[in-house]
């Protein structure tokens, strides 16, 4: 089987890659190693950026978004039992957030790549690995229905996620990798319950983190921080909700609706990045490429700012016969990947409880009370959390 570009894993990246290629006349196959119905079940972040928004309506994806979606124009950060909330418009010249689930937008690209552009995916057809990527034929090795086949490309898209198989088909001494794991987790819970309130809270308590976010109107999504090592099969509903209420500010506490869960995982938290992003004509995009902790929701941003790059580098080669975006694909990506890992890291030390000792819990106070007096506290929170801008790359 041959295409132009071959691309391995069918998330919001990969989908969101082949739908854009596909509007130019570039043709693109999906390797999937899961089913349809398992991508399109997994539950993952639902704050997206204006980049990605706006990514989404150049896909011609975003119409349910644009319907559905909850614009928000402002979080608020709970500590010392106070609430405030930070004004993003007001910041950053009018920019804003929107709430839609990462299963919406799945949802949305396959109905519009798969569904009525007939776009290619294989599910079920797991990649074994990328040879030859760097030659000017690329081939992915993968299974499907038993048997061994090869695809062979001019470029391969690593959209395979931390454990997929794109970067681990480069040597080791070919990479560098820079971690960092976080010695808490996030316990969350999905119910059909109201929001507590119409913006999310992000809630520093002396007993732990907590978040109150939301996919709707009527579906709310609340994590409260755990340990690493804690265990689903170890909390009821009641005993969630009784420790969400006590990390929250009393009013806000009063105000929350309980439900049983629809939903309830423990996500652990990991700061991961690997140097380059490119090698020869294979290229890592999204989780393949980044980990953040999902305090500040730069993941699924992060990695339609990588879609945004390598689009643009694509259709470049195509339609111009140019190169030099392609060259510098991943040192352009990897600017704005570490000024979202820094944003993470620093939203996660300040909003968790990172040991028991009491002068670290008075530095936070005192850190948040300076952040949310100060206008330019307020201006580098926003500014952040909405999303820097993108690269001009054209």
């Amino acid at each position: 089987m041959r295409t132009q570009v071959g691309i391995v894993g069918s998330g919001p990246s990969g989908l969101l890659l082949a739908r854009l290629l596909h509007l130019q006349g570039i043709d693109t196959v999906i390797l999937e190693s899961r089913s349809r119905d398992y991508v399109l079940g997994r539950i993952r972040a639902g704050v997206i950026e204006q980049g990605m928004a706006d990514l989404l309506r150049e896909a011609k994806a975003g119409g349910r978004m644009d319907k559905e979606g909850l614009i928000h124009e402002g979080i608020n950060v709970a500590f010392d039992g106070r609430l405030e909330r930070i004004d993003f418009p007001k910041h950053t010249d009018g920019k804003v957030v929107m709430v839609y689930g990462q299963t919406e937008i799945t949802y949305d690209l396959m109905k519009a790549h798969i569904d009525e552009a007939g776009g290619v995916v294989h599910y079920d057809a797991p990649a074994i690995r990328v040879e030859d990527y760097d030659t000017d034929t690329p081939k992915i090795i993968y299974e499907q229905n038993g048997e061994q086949k090869e695809l062979v490309c001019d470029f391969v898209a690593g959209c395979d996620g931390f454990h997929g198989v794109a970067r681990k088909s480069v040597p080791a001494d070919k990479i560098t990798n820079f971690e960092r794991t976080y010695p808490f987790g996030w316990l969350g819970i999905l119910s059909d319950v109201p929001p507590v309130k119409e913006e999310l809270i992000y809630a520093n308590h002396e007993r732990g983190f907590a978040l109150c976010s939301m996919r709707s109107h009527t579906r709310s999504r609340y994590y409260i921080q755990c340990t690493r090592d804690d265990r689903v099969e170890n909390w009821t509903d009641d005993a969630f909700w009784d420790e969400l209420r006590r990390r929250l500010p009393p009013e806000e506490a009063g105000n929350v609706v309980t439900g049983p869960r629809l939903e309830m995982s423990i996500t652990p938290l990991h700061s991961f990045v690997a140097e380059p992003l490119q090698f020869g004509r294979l290229f890592l995009a999204g989780d393949a490429g980044h980990i953040v902790p999902p305090t500040g929701a730069k993941g699924l941003n992060l990695a339609a700012s990588d879609i945004y790059y390598l689009t643009r580098a694509f259709i470049a080669y195509y339609k111009e016969k140019r190169t030099d975006l392609l060259d510098h694909y991943s040192e352009t990506a990897l600017r704005r990947v570490w000024k979202a890992i820094r944003f993470s890291w620093w939203y996660t030390s300040l909003l968790h409880k990172l040991d028991n000792d009491p002068m670290t819990r008075r530095l936070q106070v005192s850190e948040l009370d300076y952040l949310v007096g100060s206008e330019a506290g307020r201006t580098v929170l926003s500014e952040n959390y909405v999303g820097l801008p993108y690269e001009k790359f054209e």
